[in-house]
């Protein structure tokens, strides 16, 4: 009964099915790592972020540039506060709000984006304290430039002067007249008494969307193992009741072939 296992036809299944189930498993263990290997970099990314705060300050110069590393290290940087912009759309503790950017312009002639501090409300610069004039020496954590539209970053355009949606060089270099570092630094305490920015975690790090995929992609990897299974049971069961039915003889009749009546 269980011959027609060793037809062509059959053997072309059992190949598949043989190769198809490992591969799967392969792939959703692969996945499973991908989503395990992320909630390490979240877990190791928070314990730095936590570290840094007791290390002490290095220059800037020596922490570029800004690798999962050093991100979140503290940092120090000397220079003279430059152009002032505002960054909306920031949340810090539940409440909405905007970041206070200033560009603290380097010896090296590059300006360093500093994050001062947060403001509650909408992004207005009428009750936006001035940075402090003449030579200051800045100490902070250091962070990746953004990414619109990643991580909360927004990615919207058309915003009035003086504001701009991402910290990144290639965002503020068309609104300042001088060079920006790949990199930002925010504040250990709040200037001016705004609220200080915390630090972020690296980026790719966290527990996003990238890593719930992951873990979606290895539920869909194992439940085809288990519809590849089913669907092969589900063929063999169908063949065997052919076979059975073809032995007693309750094949049915074939439909009788129209002949052209016009042919002799």
């Amino acid at each position: 009964m269980y011959r027609f296992l060793l037809t062509p036809r059959w053997w072309g299944i059992n190949v598949f099915v043989l190769l198809s189930i490992p591969f799967c498993i392969f792939m959703g263990s692969w996945q499973l790592g991908r989503f395990e290997d992320r909630v390490q970099d979240h877990r190791t990314a928070t314990e730095q972020v936590a570290e840094a705060g007791r290390e002490a300050p290095r220059p800037l110069k020596d922490m570029l540039p800004v690798t999962k590393a050093t991100s979140g290290k503290l940092v120090t940087a000397s220079g003279r506060y430059g152009k002032q912009l505002l960054v909306p759309g920031r949340e810090l503790d539940g409440r909405q709000g905007f970041y206070v950017l200033a560009l603290l312009r380097t010896d090296s002639g590059e300006a360093l984006p500093v994050v001062r501090g947060w403001l509650p409300g909408a992004a207005g610069t009428a009750r936006v304290p001035a940075p402090p004039a003449g030579e200051v020496t800045v100490t902070g954590a250091l962070q990746a430039s953004e990414t619109p539209g990643d991580n909360g970053v927004s990615a919207q355009g058309g915003l009035p002067a003086g504001q701009t949606a991402a910290i990144s060089a290639a965002s503020l270099v068309n609104l300042v007249p001088y060079d920006v570092y790949d990199a930002w630094v925010t504040l250990s305490k709040g200037d001016a008494g705004m609220k200080a920015v915390p630090a972020a975690a690296p980026p790719d790090s966290g527990l996003d969307l990238k890593a719930f995929q992951n873990l979606g992609y290895t539920a869909e990897w194992f439940a085809f193992v288990g519809f590849v299974i089913f669907m092969w049971f589900r063929l063999l069961r169908r063949e065997v009741e052919s076979a059975r039915d073809a032995e007693l003889g309750l094949v049915p009749d074939e439909e009788p072939v129209a002949v052209d009546a016009a042919v002799q």
